[in-house]
């Protein structure tokens, strides 16, 4: 047991070291271990008591980090068997450093996509914000809310949420978010983005241009310092009658 727990886990700890709940950065490991391969799909985890034993933390810190795994589609609860890798996933990779956003990465055949700035504002995080992001209720974040646009027609609403310890003040960001980032010494060196197929509502649906309940897509992205901290947290709402997009990625050999 415990030689397939240290290809996971260095034991009596986690590998990622930044800042957050130790539930947090342990979901980051486990996550992690799904994506390079070293957890496969069908694979079953060990029980929660053995896991927190081997990695010295409380079970309420595994399950924690287990149940938000299972929620982003990772692992599956089978009652009665356990918990189990859903599935597989290839790693891909985007050097960080050559992009601004994820939605500046997504063009539309033979479109030209504008941006116009909704809010930028400091306030408070959002449950969601404060569990990716590793921040409490009394901290704040830089809210930056921006509408894509192609020849006066709105494609995309991007919301980015960042701590207020990396940008003071969301009025300092003109037009690349990472630019910003960058003049403050903190790029992010990696991201994790998910992909959802969804349905659009409003004021989402009123701000696209779009009918209640129409077919969108929805992507949830992380970035991370090399510390493993998350220092940005973008959900990107793209309408679904678009022409289409095109990102290019490398995929890595590893």
């Amino acid at each position: 047991m415990s030689d397939r727990l240290a290809a996971i886990l260095p034991r009596g700890g986690v590998h990622h070291k930044g800042a957050g709940p130790l539930y947090h950065r342990l979901r980051l490991s486990l996550e992690e271990a799904i994506l390079s391969g070293k957890l496969n799909h069908g694979d079953v985890l060990y029980p929660e008591r053995d896991f927190a034993e081997y990695a010295r933390v409380s079970r309420v810190t595994v399950r924690k980090a287990i149940d938000h795994l299972v929620r982003d589609g990772l692992l599956v609860r089978r009652h009665g068997s356990g918990t189990f890798v859903a599935r597989s996933a290839s790693r891909v990779v985007q050097p960080v450093s050559c992009t601004t956003s994820l939605s500046e990465e997504l063009f539309w055949s033979g479109a030209k996509t504008e941006c116009e700035w909704m809010e930028r504002s400091i306030s408070h995080p959002s449950p969601e914000e404060m569990m990716t992001l590793g921040l409490s209720a009394d901290n704040r974040v830089a809210r930056l809310i921006r509408l894509r646009k192609s020849a006066g027609q709105p494609l995309a609403i991007e919301r980015t949420c960042i701590s207020s310890e990396f940008l003071p003040d969301a009025l300092r960001v003109t037009s690349s978010i990472y630019s910003a980032l960058e003049d403050a010494n903190v790029r992010p060196v990696r991201a994790i983005q998910r992909i959802f197929a969804c349905n659009i509502h409003n004021p989402d649906a009123s701000m696209l241009g779009v009918e209640i309940g129409a077919a969108g897509m929805l992507t949830k992205r992380v970035a991370y310092l090399p510390s493993g901290r998350a220092i940005e947290f973008t959900h990107s709402l793209f309408r679904g009658d678009a022409d289409g997009f095109v990102t290019e990625f490398t995929i890595s050999q590893t």
